[in-house]
C-alpha cells in the first residue's frame, strides 16, 4: 500500500524520550532520525529488496557487499542466513568480514552449517569451514589472540559433536588460521568447557574472559575464566545472578558445576540460582560494560516469556551491577503495529543483534517486522538507562531480518546482514555516509 508517511507522538503518560525530530545524533555516523519505520514504504519489488531494500536518513548510501550471486552455499533452501558478521583485526584490519550461516537440520537438503569470508577488496566470497553436525550457526567474534569463536544456536541438539556426544545444547568452537593467511583455516577445536547453551552472543574482554548466552526463555548468561590467556580448554565457568532474586542490582558470578556445563550448562546455571532472562542473543561489550539484547524480555513483568524485549546493561569489575539500558516505555516508545485503521506506533520490538559504534553508542537491530535500526546514547546521568534512543534505519522488506550489525575499520560505514527476505535472496549489506564534497 502507498501511503503517506506518518508522523509519531510523544506519549506524556511515559517517560519522555526523543528519537525523532530535528536533532541530529553527532559523531562520524552523525544522522537525523528517523520519523517511523517502513511500515508504508513496505514491498515484495525485487527492483527494490534487492538495491535499497533500507529506509536509512538523508546523506546516506546503501549497497550490496556480497549476496546470493556470489556465494549460494544452500541453493535449494531460503537458509542462506548470515547471522553475525566480524572484521579482522590487526594487520588485516578492515579487508575481511566473517559470517556464519544458520541453516537447521531439515532444511532440504541439509548440508550443515557454514562460516564464510568476504574479501572487502576482491569481492571474492567462499566458504571457510562447513560440516554436517554443525546446526544453526549463529554468533561470531575475533579474539585477541587472533582466533575467531562461532557457536550453534540449538537448545536441544539433533546432530551431537562427535568430540562431546554427551552434549544436549548448541557447542561454541574455535576457529584459528594459518600464518599471514586470513582466508585458510588451520585448526576447529569445539570448546566444551564454555558450555552446552544454545550460543548466540559472545564477547571477550582485555583478560582474556568470554562472554556467552543461552538463547533460551529463561536463559541466562555466562562469563568463562580460562586457567590460562587464550587457552579455552580448561577453566571456570560462572553465570551472573542478581542479588535477592531480582532482575537488577548487585549481582556476582557463580561458579557452575563443569561436568554439567558440558552436558547442559542450562541445567547448571539453574542449580546454582542464576538469573534468567528471556532469550537473551547478542552481547556487545563498551569499556567496562556489557550489553546483551534480551529478545521477549518484559520489564515489567518478570513472568512474561513474551514481552517486546530490552536491552540489559551489566557493569563489569569487583561488583558487577545490572541495570536495563533500554526498555520500551522508559526511553523508547512501545511498539504498536498499524493496522487498517490505526497509524501504529514506532518502537522498539524483538532487540536482536548490538554493535559497537565508533562514537561509542550502541547500535541495535531488531528480529521483527519491519526490522529496524535504533541507536542508543550511554548512561551520562547515571540513573542506569540510555539517555537517548534514535531511530536510524528501517527494512522494507517486511518478512526479512536485519542482523550481524558491525562496524569495521571505517568509522562511517556500518555493515548489517539481511536474511529471510521476500526475495529469497539473502545478502549483505554496507550503510555509509555520502562523501564530502569539500
Amino acid at each position: 500500500m502507498n501511503k503517506s508517511m506518518l508522523t509519531i507522538p510523544v506519549c506524556a503518560a511515559l517517560t519522555t524520550w526523543v528519537y525523532a525530530g530535528a536533532d541530529f545524533v553527532n559523531g562520524p555516523m552523525k544522522f537525523k532520525p528517523l520519523a517511523a519505520s517502513a511500515y508504508q514504504q513496505t514491498t515484495s519489488d525485487p527492483a527494490i529488496l534487492n538495491s535499497e531494500p533500507w529506509v536509512i536518513p538523508k546523506g546516506f548510501t546503501q549497497s550490496i557487499v556480497s549476496d546470493e550471486s556470489d556465494l549460494d552455499i544452500y541453493p535449494n533452501s531460503n537458509d542462506w542466513n548470515d547471522m553475525n558478521t566480524v572484521n579482522e583485526t590487526g594487520k588485516h584490519a578492515g579487508r575481511y568480514l566473517y559470517r556464519t550461516h544458520e541453516v537447521r537440520p531439515g532444511a532440504d537438503p541439509y548440508a550443515g552449517g557454514a562460516v564464510s569470508v568476504v574479501d572487502l577488496k576482491t569481492g571474492k566470497a567462499q566458504i571457510l569451514a562447513q560440516r554436517s553436525d554443525w546446526e544453526a550457526l549463529d554468533g561470531l567474534v575475533w579474539t585477541p589472540w587472533r582466533s575467531i569463536l562461532f557457536g550453534e544456536e540449538t537448545i536441544s541438539a539433533q546432530l551431537p559433536d562427535p568430540d562431546v556426544p554427551q552434549a544436549q545444547s548448541g557447542m561454541l568452537y574455535e576457529m584459528k588460521f594459518k600464518k599471514d593467511a586470513p582466508m585458510i583455516v588451520k585448526d576447529i577445536q569445539v570448546r566444551p568447557m564454555l558450555g552446552s547453551l544454545a550460543h548466540e552472543g559472545i564477547e571477550v574482554d582485555e583478560e582474556g574472559n568470554v562472554y556467552v548466552i543461552d538463547e533460551d526463555r529463561k536463559g541466562s548468561i555466562y562469563k568463562f575464566i580460562p586457567k590460562n590467556y587464550g587457552d579455552l580448554g580448561s577453566g571456570q565457568l560462572y553465570a551472573l545472578r542478581v542479588k535477592n532474586g531480582m532482575k537488577t542490582g548487585e549481582a556476582d558470578w557463580v561458579a557452575l558445576d563443569m561436568n554439567q556445563v558440558q552436558i547442559n550448562a542450562r541445567v547448571a546455571a539453574q542449580s546454582a540460582n542464576a538469573t534468567s532472562f528471556c532469550r537473551p542473543e547478542d552481547l556487545e561489550r563498551i569499556r567496562n560494560t556489557l550489553y546483551a539484547a534480551l529478545t521477549c524480555e518484559d520489564a515489567t513483568n518478570p513472568a512474561n516469556i513474551d514481552g517486546p524485549g530490552a536491552i540489559l546493561a551489566v557493569k563489569l569489575g569487583p561488583k558487577p551491577s545490572v541495570s536495563y539500558f533500554v526498555q520500551p516505555g522508559i526511553n523508547v516508545p512501545v511498539e504498536v503495529k498499524p493496522t487498517s485503521t490505526t497509524p501504529g506506533v514506532t518502537g522498539l520490538m524483538r532487540p536482536d543483534n548490538l554493535a559497537n559504534g565508533p562514537d561509542g553508542n550502541l547500535w541495535i537491530v531488531e528480529d521483527n517486522d519491519n526490522s529496524d535500526i535504533w541507536v542508543a546514547k550511554p548512561d551520562e546521568d547515571g540513573d542506569g538507562y540510555s539517555d537517548g534512543v534514535y531511530l536510524f534505519a528501517s527494512l522494507k522488506d517486511k518478512t526479512a531480518e536485519g542482523t550481524g550489525i558491525y562496524f569495521g575499520k571505517d568509522p562511517h560505514t556500518l555493515f548489517v546482514n539481511i536474511q529471510h527476505s521476500e526475495t529469497g535472496n539473502d545478502k549483505t549489506m554496507a550503510i555509509g555516509r555520502k562523501p564530502s564534497k569539500d
